[in-house]
C-alpha cells in the first residue's frame, strides 16, 4: 500500500469528517431510515429509498477516510527548511507572460485546492517546481497549454 503525504492541517480535517460522519451523520441517517420504515411499505416509500442512498454514501466515504487515514505520511512543514522546493513548500512565483504574482503551497492530494492556493504534489504544477530552487524558470504544461515561471521565493510554514 502507498503512503498518502499530507500535512498536519490535512490529517486533522480528514479526522474531523471521519469523526462528524461517525457520530453525527450516521445516527441521523440511522434514525431517518427508522421513522420512514415506520410508514409502511418500504416498496413504494420515497423516503426509505433516500435515506438508504444516504446511508450507503454515507457508509462509502467512512471507508474511504479510514483508508486514508490509515495510508497517511504525516509531514510537519514548520520542521523542513531550505531553498529547494519539496512537499510542503510555499512557492511564490511570478508568470513570465502576463508578470502576474502567484503563491502555491504543494500539499497532497487530499487537501488540495487551488482556489485557496494549494495544489497536489501530484499536479503538473507541482511536479515541474519540485527540485528547484529561487531564481529558476519552469516550464509547466497544463490543459490550457504550457506556462512559464520564475520562482521567487520559497518558504515553509
Amino acid at each position: 500500500m502507498d503512503k498518502v503525504p499530507m500535512t498536519a492541517a490535512g490529517h486533522l480535517a480528514l479526522e474531523d469528517e471521519l469523526k462528524r460522519r461517525q457520530q453525527i451523520e450516521r445516527p441521523r441517517i440511522i434514525q431517518a431510515i427508522a421513522e420512514a420504515r415506520s410508514h409502511g411499505d418500504l416498496s413504494e416509500n420515497a423516503e426509505y429509498h433516500s435515506a438508504k442512498e444516504a446511508q450507503s454514501l454515507n457508509e462509502g466515504r467512512i471507508a474511504e477516510l479510514e483508508d486514508k487515514l490509515s495510508r497517511s505520511e504525516v509531514i510537519d512543514v514548520s520542521k523542513l527548511s531550505g531553498a529547494t522546493v519539496m512537499f510542503g513548500a510555499t512557492v511564490t512565483l511570478i508568470d513570465e507572460d502576463t508578470e502576474a504574482e502567484k503563491t502555491y503551497q504543494i500539499v497532497g492530494e487530499t487537501e488540495a485546492d487551488v482556489k485557496s492556493g494549494r495544489v497536489s504534489i501530484t499536479s503538473p504544477t507541482a511536479r515541474a517546481l519540485i527540485g528547484k530552487k529561487v531564481g529558476d524558470t519552469v516550464e509547466v504544461t497544463t490543459p490550457g497549454g504550457g506556462k512559464s515561471y520564475e520562482i521567487l521565493k520559497v518558504t515553509f510554514q
